[in-house]
């Protein structure tokens, strides 16, 4: 064939297509166990953070198992189910189902004879998805830390909802009202409430955005909670 010709060169671009393509689907193939294994990793100790624990990601599945005793899976009406396993629970895709039909996961942590309750967030940020975790003193009212993450918020503005000086606003702050109901923790310019902290200069709409993720996803665990002191 010439080399010079048009179909000699949508030959050679066409194989070098294919060989290019199963290479790149070779590598994904082969790199997917390992980064599955890092995305676990990196889940239990986002969950060790909220509530005090730093590990490098080597050590978090075994502190993770050391320090987190329950993994529960529950219903809106706070019953448990028994054949969901809650890490694997996937907020995105739950939040696409009725409130009726989502499963919310909560990890029960123990530490220095106190239990902990973590409850995983997700909601929206101004450009994208924001996550993170807010763990609970044991008497189901005060937050003993939070973490919290994004896809795509402004750096220096609402990518700052990440920085540890923001998450530590959150500690010793309150989730219920003076009726008990839970209410999550308002991201506001002016701290004045138990319920309040300090909003991010110029990021008002992350900031709502996380206090309508803690509010909305916390109030789901009402009926647990209050069986629970039952």
């Amino acid at each position: 064939m010439d080399r010079n010709s048009n179909g000699y060169t949508f030959l050679f671009a066409g194989i070098m297509v294919i060989v290019v393509g199963a290479l790149l689907a070779f590598t994904a193939t082969s790199l997917k166990p390992a980064q599955d294994e890092n995305v676990k990793k990196e889940k239990m100790q986002n969950i060790l953070a909220s509530v005090g624990v730093d590990v490098d990601r080597e050590a978090a599945t075994a502190k993770f198992g050391e320090v987190v005793k329950q993994q529960l899976s529950l219903s809106e009406d706070g019953s448990e189910k028994s054949d969901v396993n809650a890490f694997k629970v996937d907020l995105k895709e739950e939040l696409a189902k009725p409130v009726d039909k989502q499963t919310y996961p909560l990890y029960v942590a123990e530490q220095d004879g106190k239990s902990f309750y973590i409850i995983p967030l997700r909601g929206a940020g101004l450009w994208d998805a924001i996550w993170g975790y807010v763990a609970l003193d044991s008497d189901m009212n005060t937050v003993k830390g939070t973490v919290f993450d994004h896809k795509g918020e402004t750096p220096g503005l609402g990518a700052e909802i990440t920085q540890k000086w923001f998450q530590d606003r959150f500690v010793g702050k309150k989730i219920r009202n003076e009726s008990g109901k839970i209410v999550g923790v308002e991201v506001v310019k002016a701290n004045a409430t138990p319920n309040d902290v300090d909003a991010i200069s110029g990021a008002t709409i992350t900031s709502n955005g996380v206090s309508e993720m803690i509010a909305e996803r916390l109030a789901h665990y009402q009926s647990y909670f209050d069986k629970l002191k039952k």
